[in-house]
């Protein structure tokens, strides 16, 4: 599923192409929402919370997309061929000069942006990583919500209304960066980790999210230890990149998702305690 990172580098690629112009023609895929109500507007800012992508027009509509696993925006020249079939196709803007095409994404709607504060999925989520003014303070005081309490800091971390913008892949590389235990109990870690493991996330998001970056998600960057991209994602079984010890994996929580920790370098993890959940050799099998 595509990250805070994705999102926003997503919406810095179209903002040139959209912002500014005037909406030709609109359509979405059956069943969808009525999007020739935008067509004559003119689009005023594409724009991201967390894991969605908002693009407001000057009639006071707004449009949200949220890409799911599977889901992406592309921009095409008017004219130009698209390198997915069309039937893929939830949604395409078009302005003069360009199209933008919303691909296989399971959310699209349409409604009133005097409503976003009502809006059932944006109201509810947790500060913005990626927003200039993030509110640490509110996103510490939604984690250390007691209902959270019991539950593993790596799935607090994908709680979308605890904080926005973070996903699985993020997860376990924060906590690796921090030398935090996945398992731990979010009561069980003082408010110190807790700034530690925002600022992390901060700063990884944000040196992806630059435009015109590297296309391929980096964590590691200059550290003299890493020959690779990633921490620890999806490499169980392999030698972690700062002690040697093989990267464990494990399948937890509601979804289920993956971690992926160092059991020498987060020591004391507690995963064996975690229940509901399966261990990954290093061949990806359970």
């Amino acid at each position: 599923m595509p990250e805070g990172d994705t999102l926003a580098r997503t919406a810095a690629g179209l903002r040139p192409y959209l912002v500014g112009r005037r909406v030709s023609a609109a359509r979405a895929r059956a069943p969808g929402p009525q999007v020739e109500r935008v067509v004559g507007a003119t689009i005023e800012a594409v724009e991201t919370q967390g894991k969605n992508l908002l693009v407001r027009f000057d009639n006071g509509l707004e449009i949200r997309t949220h890409l799911g696993m599977n889901g992406s925006w592309h921009r095409y020249p008017s004219g130009a061929r698209w390198r997915r079939p069309a039937a893929r196709a939830r949604l395409a803007l078009e302005v003069p000069g360009s199209i933008a095409v919303c691909f296989d994404a399971p959310v699209v709607e349409l409604f009133e942006q005097r409503a976003e504060h009502r809006h059932p999925a944006l109201a509810r989520l947790g500060p913005d990583l990626l927003a200039p003014d993030f509110e640490t303070a509110e996103a510490l005081r939604r984690m250390r919500d007691p209902a959270r309490a019991a539950l593993p800091i790596a799935e607090v971390l994908l709680d979308q209304r605890a904080l926005a913008g973070i996903g699985n892949v993020y997860k376990s590389e924060v906590c690796f960066v921090e030398r935090v235990d996945p398992f731990a109990a979010i009561g069980s870690l003082d408010d110190e980790t807790l700034h530690r493991l925002l600022a992390t996330g901060r700063r990884l998001l944000a040196a992806n999210a630059r435009p015109g970056g590297r296309a391929e998600r980096v964590t590691t960057g200059g550290s003299p230890h890493a020959d690779g991209p990633l921490w620890v994602y999806d490499r169980a079984g392999r030698p972690c990149r700062r002690c040697g010890t093989p990267i464990a994996a494990r399948r937890h929580g509601e979804l289920p998702r993956r971690t992926f920790w160092c059991p020498r370098c987060q020591a004391g993890t507690g995963a064996e305690r975690g229940r509901g959940t399966t261990r990954i050799d290093g061949e990806g099998h359970r």
